[in-house]
């Protein structure tokens, strides 16, 4: 067994990487348009603080930190960048946002700027112009940096990762599929099939950031189900969430034992372990594998295809959203603004989104032609992350009730209630509701 950990061997390579690529791949010309950028002169003396998630790849630090370098260099800006844990990085969050002191700016998740809207600064002008310069903002990252109702950026999105199924080829063939049904009844029979042939399904049951939330977003909103309706009332208890509970039910008994605790990493371990079959995931773990000698051939006996879609044949993956926002008790305010326009300018930008592989999708539409698309066929269903229709507190408004939601693992922990039948599905979805209605009030 390979014993995979978030900060060694989920990695791509980055001994090979010292420059922030992917080895052997030439960056490709972004298209920009013409924008002026806003004038903004970096305050004398300015030092800044971030707050960003951990790495899940060693890339993603690696040219995360040479750009900060970079931009310190060429402005005299000093910055220290910290990386919290992915459960972490809310409640650091929090106290810099309640005590007003500590970073300048946090590369938070997709709702947080919206807890602390009444906190961060306006960063209209700058989304404006990058919006201009790189072919427009894509869907979700449109929804989560703009205050709900309002063409108001309150924060800056950096990039999503993508919550794809990612299966072993061959097994699946062993178990009668040529390839991943889209429609809920035959994924159901595929993990069925897979697991009478020992190798079990696996989705995180537990409060994962990003496993969890993806694999129960998903479960919701491709069974056409909600939390909140447009007006912003709890519709959580429905049809179509009982539906969804139910089905779930039927999908836990095709899963590897010990899914109600996993975090975002668990599933990384069996899958490259050959414990599990199939699973969700960003493109982390597939790099992570090929590039190991040790787990090349499973690298190659692997594909990525879109988990079965929502009513009206949508994509219902759940997007993991990086979001970076600025408090207003920074000193510096401009120097805070320049960091973040200098991190999506191409020069920057392009060099982190190669060298994560793809990892953190891009948020502005130029980035579509970057060169790591095209490096392997298998990232393609990636590279239209941040398009999906849907979002944290589907189909309701992005606030301080919707990211308070998500942070409490409302629906995620609904899911498992049912699955595990800790809960009948009915229990479980007016438990949710119960839930839901404190902080939507």
């Amino acid at each position: 067994m390979h014993n995979l950990t978030r900060r060694g061997a989920l990695s791509l390579g980055a001994g090979a990487m010292a420059a922030g690529m992917l080895p052997g791949l030439a960056r490709a010309a972004i298209p920009t348009g013409n924008a002026t950028a806003p004038k903004l002169e970096v305050e004398k003396g300015a030092t800044l603080r971030v707050l960003r998630p951990t790495k899940f790849v060693d890339a993603d630090e690696t040219v995360f930190r040479q750009n900060t370098q970079k931009f310190s260099e060429q402005t005299g800006v000093q910055i220290r960048v910290d990386f919290a844990g992915w459960e972490d990085l809310r409640p650091q969050t929090a106290v810099a946002a309640n005590t007003g002191a500590g970073p300048d700016v946090v590369v938070a998740w997709a709702d947080d700027p919206h807890i602390y809207a009444d906190k961060t600064l306006d960063l209209t002008e700058l989304a404006n112009y990058l919006g201009q310069k790189y072919g427009g903002w894509m869907t979700l990252p449109q929804r989560f940096g703009k205050k709900w109702g309002t063409d108001q950026w309150i924060a800056l999105p950096m990039g999503g990762s993508g919550g794809p199924c990612v299966y072993r080829i061959s097994w699946l063939k062993e178990a009668g599929f040529d390839s991943l049904p889209t429609d809920h009844a035959g994924f159901l029979k595929a993990c069925q099939a897979l697991k009478k042939n020992g190798h079990p399904a696996g989705f995180a049951l537990g409060n994962a950031v990003g496993d969890g939330n993806a694999y129960c977003n998903w479960l919701l909103w491709s069974h056409g189900g909600m939390v909140v309706d447009e007006q912003g009332k709890v519709a959580i208890n429905s049809p179509e969430t009982v539906n969804a509970l139910k089905y779930a039910r039927e999908l836990y008994q095709t899963f590897i034992p010990g899914t109600l605790s996993w975090g975002d990493v668990n599933n990384n371990r069996a899958y490259a372990a050959g414990e599990i079959g199939l699973t969700q995931n960003g493109v982390s773990m597939y790099f992570s594998l090929k590039n190991d000698p040790k787990t090349a051939a499973v690298a190659a006996d692997t594909a990525m295809a879109r988990m079965p879609l929502a009513p009206g044949g949508q994509m219902a993956e759940n997007v993991l959203l990086l979001n970076a926002m600025v408090f207003k008790h920074t000193k510096f305010p401009n120097a805070a603004k320049e960091y973040l326009r200098f991190m999506m300018e191409a020069e920057q930008y392009d060099t982190w989104l190669t060298g994560c592989g793809g990892y953190w999708s891009h948020p502005l539409n130029a980035y579509a032609e970057s060169e790591v698309w095209k490096s392997d066929p298998k990232l393609a269903v990636y590279r239209d992350t941040n398009t999906t229709p849907f979002w944290s507190g589907y189909k309701g408004p992005i606030s301080q009730a919707s990211g308070s939601v998500a942070a409490d693992y409302v629906v995620v922990q609904m899911f498992a209630a049912a699955s595990s039948g800790q809960a009948t599905p009915e229990e479980a979805a007016r438990e949710a509701e119960r839930r839901a209605r404190r902080y939507y009030r």
